[in-house]
């Protein structure tokens, strides 16, 4: 089993992820990563075998910024390589998404976007997914001062539209830096409802310590996060009333 975390607050981000990708070691993995917002630019960071290598690394650059997501994989799609862990990026830039997950019809749609002129670094079926919201943004690019984030959210559903099999996504867009958008279908993501502050996590074991407050995402949703709130939507019926359940972790 894979594992996700993400952040969005006043903090930096950076530290948790770390601590949240340890928390989820029990799973099992063969290689990991995180990114970073920073300004006009998203940091990479991937390492392959433990958590401890990627924290090296990160420790020897400068990653500030106060929201990020975080990877930890088991290799399905080509080998356990460092070009081949997550976070994967989509266009020239402008998406980064990790992903747990199967897509079945990755085949099909990286030959349509391959044709579109994407060029692929890795054997991932989840490269797929970042390059098709990425296409997804040049279809749906107008802005709205009152809704800032619809754009995006419409390219993610857009591109959800397309894929068949499982998913659980944690999305960062760099034209958009205050916002992280999760997604899922058969692969289980959990909210976690701060102070000013909001959590992601592929279970609720990184969020320990943080908030008892959850909101566990159903199947066909999405979850836009920022500092200032988030929502919940359903991907085909628009804005729904999240559950939020406090629990004991």
């Amino acid at each position: 089993m894979c594992g996700i975390v993400g952040y969005v607050g006043g903090r930096e981000a950076t530290p948790f992820l770390i601590e949240g990708l340890r928390r989820l070691e029990y799973r099992g993995y063969d290689s990991a990563g995180l990114a970073v917002v920073a300004p006009k630019q998203i940091q990479i960071c991937r390492s392959v075998g433990r958590i401890e290598n990627l924290a090296t690394r990160v420790g020897s650059d400068v990653f500030e910024g106060t929201v990020g997501l975080g990877h930890t994989r088991w290799a399905t799609h080509g080998p356990p390589t460092e070009v081949n862990a997550h976070p994967h990026v989509g266009g020239d830039g402008e998406v980064v998404l990790v992903h747990n997950g199967v897509i079945e019809n990755f085949v099909r749609l990286k030959g349509d976007l391959q044709e579109k002129g994407y060029v692929f670094k890795s054997a991932t079926d989840s490269e797929v997914i970042a390059h098709l919201i990425a296409e997804g943004l040049k279809q749906f690019s107008t802005t709205d001062a009152k809704e800032p984030h619809a754009p995006y959210v419409a390219a993610v559903k857009w591109a959800l539209a397309q894929l068949k099999g499982t998913y659980g996504l944690a999305i960062l867009f760099r034209d958009q830096p205050d916002i992280l958008i999760a997604a899922r279908f058969g692969s289980p993501l959990v909210v976690g409802v701060g102070r000013g502050e909001y959590f992601l996590g592929s279970d609720s074991s990184p969020l320990a310590g943080h908030t008892d407050q959850i909101v566990y995402l159903a199947d066909h949703q999405l979850a836009v996060l920022t500092r200032t709130g988030f929502t919940v939507q359903h991907r085909d019926s628009g804005i729904i009333s999240p559950n939020i359940e406090t629990v004991e972790l």
